[in-house]
């Protein structure tokens, strides 16, 4: 006899689709919070570069000293060491809670804080330590989005608005609500959500591109390095891309492993008038070994680097990783405000071009591309962000294909290890 099943168990599990109506309200304050985030990122960087061109340029002019001297790095590391140590320790809020806490899915601070994060973030860009901005003006934005949010639409849901910073903030940062859409994914896969993927998607991405298109008006932002272009990938490309993507992860393991040990080192001074001189101290030590080329955030410096890559020896760009790997290491435990992506690009930018140092074969593109990918891997765990900031360093599609492949036994060395980030009782994040 023929079994009878239910027809209810026979059709397929579909997930309901959100209604037009109910996404509809969302976009006014998603294009709000889009532009918001993304004029205070853009004023926060110009503000720092016009700081940055006076401490480098007018002031070291003026007194008849070399710009990028050892004495003048050495010094003016140690003095934004103090101007951010006195912001943390004067300043309401303290500049917000310990940086190597916090990564790009930024804790809600209350309004009293954010101005000296601020503060700190410029005064940390202008000074020269190798850290970005992404961490701490994420932070501000989704500070300033829940307050001013929660008061103009109090019944809207209080989640919505870190959701809309974050995305208008990465979107802005990148110059592409691409990166924004990559980086929410990821945390949509960790949570238990309602609707389809571009339903929860739909308000982000609104705020992303927002961020992202204002941020493209007002600052031409650009990920593009002029890198020697790349035509269609072959067998010895691909072979380079996943050794150096290989390489790019464990040199990136390292600096994770050191983390919470160099951290500790810097807790023991126990004040941030200690702290982040000594910081300082240690950069400039650094800055000594590796030239100007390692201070700041590192993506301007990337261009120089790319611009001649034939035009410094293995050794030199392996001067440059090494460096500026320690240099990202001291800026995130001794306190300086600032996010890790920038100055880990930089860092596989210089170990990419090491291995066309070394090995003429490796396409410097693809070498780029690669130790930027491994690097990013490792230190932020975040597989889109990493396979995306790799790929728009290269203005070639054929890039792609191979760090897709290159990406896989990248990701088996990094995955289930810690990243560079630790909890507040100092332990890292898995």
């Amino acid at each position: 006899m023929p079994v009878v099943q239910d027809s209810a168990r026979q059709a397929p599990s579909v997930t309901p689709a959100t209604a037009a109506r109910a996404l509809l309200p969302s976009i006014l304050p998603a294009l709000a919070v889009g532009v918001a985030s993304s004029l205070l990122l853009v004023g926060v960087e110009v503000a720092a570069e016009e700081l940055q061109d006076v401490l480098w340029r007018t002031v070291p002019d003026a007194l008849g000293v070399g710009r990028y001297s050892v004495a003048w790095m050495f010094g003016m590391l140690v003095a934004t060491g103090v101007a951010v140590g006195l912001v943390v320790w004067k300043v309401p809020g303290h500049a917000g809670p310990d940086p190597a806490t916090v990564g790009l899915d930024a804790p809600v601070l209350p309004p009293a804080v954010l101005p000296g994060l601020l503060l700190a973030t410029a005064l940390m860009l202008a000074g020269g330590p190798s850290l970005g901005p992404e961490n701490p003006i994420i932070a501000v934005n989704v500070g300033l989005a829940v307050w001013l949010g929660g008061r103009a639409l109090p019944r809207a849901p209080g989640r919505i608005w870190p959701a809309l910073a974050e995305a208008a903030t990465i979107g802005a940062l990148f110059g592409t609500p691409v990166a924004a859409a990559l980086v929410i994914s990821e945390v949509l896969a960790r949570q238990e959500t309602r609707g389809l993927l571009w339903d929860n998607l739909f308000a982000p991405l609104t705020a992303a591109a927002a961020g992202a298109l204002t941020a493209t008006l007002v600052d031409h932002p650009s990920f593009d390095r002029d890198l020697p272009s790349f035509g269609r990938p072959g067998w010895a490309d691909l072979s380079a891309a996943v050794v150096v993507a290989a390489a790019g992860a464990l040199l990136g393991m390292g600096a994770v492993r050191a983390f919470p040990y160099v951290h500790a080192a810097f807790r023991r001074l126990r004040h941030p008038m200690l702290m982040l001189p000594a910081g300082g101290a240690v950069l400039g030590c650094l800055a000594a070994l590796g030239g100007h080329l390692t201070l700041f955030k590192g993506l301007d410096e990337i261009a120089e680097l790319a611009h001649d890559p034939d035009g410094r020896s293995a050794g030199e760009f392996a001067v440059l990783t090494v460096v500026k790997l320690a240099a990202l290491l001291v800026a995130a435990s001794c306190g300086f405000r600032g996010g890790r992506i920038f100055p880990a690009v930089f860092a596989g930018t210089a170990l990419g071009l090491c291995a066309h140092a070394l090995v003429s074969g490796v396409h410097p593109s693809v070498g780029v591309s690669a130790g930027v990918l491994g690097m990013l891997l490792a230190i932020t765990r975040q597989g889109w962000i990493s396979l995306f900031v790799a790929a728009v360093l290269v203005a070639s599609p054929g890039i792609l294909a191979l760090l897709c492949v290159a990406s896989l036994p990248a990701w088996l060395l990094v995955t289930g290890r810690p990243q560079m980030q630790l909890h507040p009782d100092g332990t890292p994040v898995r």
